[in-house]
């Protein structure tokens, strides 16, 4: 799969992606029927849309030419200093390939001037935690979250650039 910038013809395949490995990642932990929910606020099409045009921010995805198998979405801080990573997900029959960290190396060389990458993990996602772990993030912090579907309590990584 090769990475590259996210374009309107993507925006289905990459809800179709989002959907299934939110699904994939969250059924066990918060039931379908919430996962669903979440999904449609937060991957719609309008949302998806939203992201081609944000100023200092990066949408990509992994393609390779069949199907998107990742997707990434990062924003920085009006000071450009700090990145956030909004979006890093990696389909489940693609996981394990690199293309996760491919992704999230062409987030890093988009931001040259930043000097923190930072990203939020929902604490019931132990896989994406290790994930981060192992590419060089680091704990900062709990982010305070009512402990339910609609604000699952998350834990902050951040990653020292430059």
């Amino acid at each position: 799969m090769f990475v590259r910038t996210a374009g309107e013809r993507d925006l289905v395949a990459v809800r179709a992606l989002l959907v299934e490995t939110r699904h994939a990642t969250c059924d066990a932990v918060y039931g379908a029927a919430n996962v669903t929910g979440i999904t449609d606020d937060w991957h719609s099409i309008v949302s998806l849309r939203s992201w081609l045009t944000r100023p200092n921010s990066e949408f990509l995805v992994a393609d390779d030419g069949t199907r998107i198998g990742g997707m990434a979405f990062a924003a920085a801080a009006a000071d450009g200093k700090v990145i956030m990573l909004n979006q890093l997900y990696v389909h489940p029959d693609c996981q394990r390939r690199g293309i996760g960290q491919a992704l999230l190396d062409e987030i890093e060389a988009s931001f040259p001037e930043a000097r923190t990458l930072r990203v939020e993990v929902e604490e019931a996602n132990r896989g994406a935690i290790a994930f981060y772990r192992a590419s060089g993030f680091l704990p900062s912090g709990s982010v305070a979250g009512a402990r339910d579907v609609a604000r699952p309590a998350t834990l902050s990584l951040e990653k020292p650039l430059g």
